[in-house]
């Protein structure tokens, strides 16, 4: 059960990031670079990945200084990819602001998203315990998200997709980076390897968890609390847990009620989409697929004392049931 206290608590970690983030010390020239960098750390986000940095290396008595440095670089690491995505995405709209492409322009969001890299490499650096081990992580973290996002180019409008290779690519996409930043809370925290690799596995399975959840949200969500637009991914041709369930349920259906949403307006084809998914029980199989991940991530968490897991235990169930 998630209580208010464990709510507050991530709210409190959320607030600090963002105040550290704005603060961050930059310098001002030159402004093609250092404004669109400062636009994007004012941007606001879920930062769930600090944040599990930071509450599985406290069970651990990771040092503060490295749980912030760690915490910071990792975010920035993850924003360096949407900003990078987002370009070859031609997304508009990211934690309802602007795309930094779309402020400014492509090649300035190409050279902001590498100083954001720059950036968080530095920090990661700065940590003090198990330096090495947390930057082979970082980088192997980075590397992994980029095959995962080239396999979400590769099956742009390949409607062969097949489940496996769907979970393939958001086990890297999405999964590794998660389950990095809960290796490298226990990295922070002096663990053995034993400690480290069962946590990656948390992390791995909790991130598959979400990205299902992102998949169904931007369907089944609305613009203002998803804060992009809904149903880019899916008109752009991506294959999300939606598509590919439903072209395994029922190949020609799909394809006829593909066929007549692409042809829509977008609202219009997005409650033709949503009525398709639930009716045909696509909606609740993709939902318990999240579940299952969710239940193996809870699982993952036995490798910690049982006094210790308490937030991690509501953060996944929170995760699970994120509305956003």
């Amino acid at each position: 059960m998630v209580t208010d206290y464990f709510l507050d608590h991530i709210e409190q970690l959320r607030f600090e990031i963002n105040e550290k983030l704005q603060s961050f010390p930059l310098d001002s020239e030159p402004k093609y670079i250092y404004d669109p960098i400062r636009y994007i750390m004012e941007g606001k986000g879920k930062r769930l990945r600090p944040i599990i940095v930071n509450l599985v290396g406290s069970v651990y008595g990771a040092s503060k200084d490295d749980l912030l440095n760690a915490g910071l670089a990792v975010e920035l690491l993850h924003n360096f990819t949407l900003v990078h995505d987002d370009i070859m995405d031609n997304d508009h709209l990211r934690h309802g602001k602007a795309t930094v492409h779309t402020k400014w322009d492509d090649s300035t969001a190409i050279l902001a998203g590498d100083g954001i890299y720059a950036i968080g490499q530095i920090l990661i650096t700065k940590v003090k315990t198990n330096p090495l081990k947390a930057v082979h992580a970082f980088n192997k973290a980075t590397l992994y998200v980029c095959e995962g996002q080239a396999y979400d180019k590769e099956f742009e409008h390949n409607y062969g997709i097949k489940l496996d290779q769907y979970l393939t690519m958001i086990k890297k996409k999405t999964g590794w980076l998660i389950g990095f930043c809960a290796e490298l809370g226990g990295v922070l925290g002096n663990q053995p390897d034993s400690v480290t690799e069962e946590l990656r596995s948390y992390g791995l399975n909790l991130g598959i968890a979400f990205q299902i959840q992102d998949d169904i949200l931007e369907i089944f969500s609305d613009s203002k609390s998803m804060g992009k637009s809904l149903g880019s991914d899916l008109i752009a041709g991506k294959q999300t847990i939606l598509t590919v369930l439903a072209r395994e349920n029922n190949a020609k259906g799909w394809k006829q009620k593909w066929n007549e949403a692409i042809n829509s307006d977008i609202k219009i084809a997005l409650e033709n989409l949503r009525e398709y998914f639930v009716d045909n029980g696509i909606l609740e199989s993709a939902e318990n697929m999240a579940k299952k991940y969710t239940e193996s991530a809870q699982n993952n968490l036995l490798i910690i004392p049982k006094e210790k897991r308490g937030q991690l235990e509501q953060l996944t169930e929170f995760v699970w049931k994120r509305k956003k």
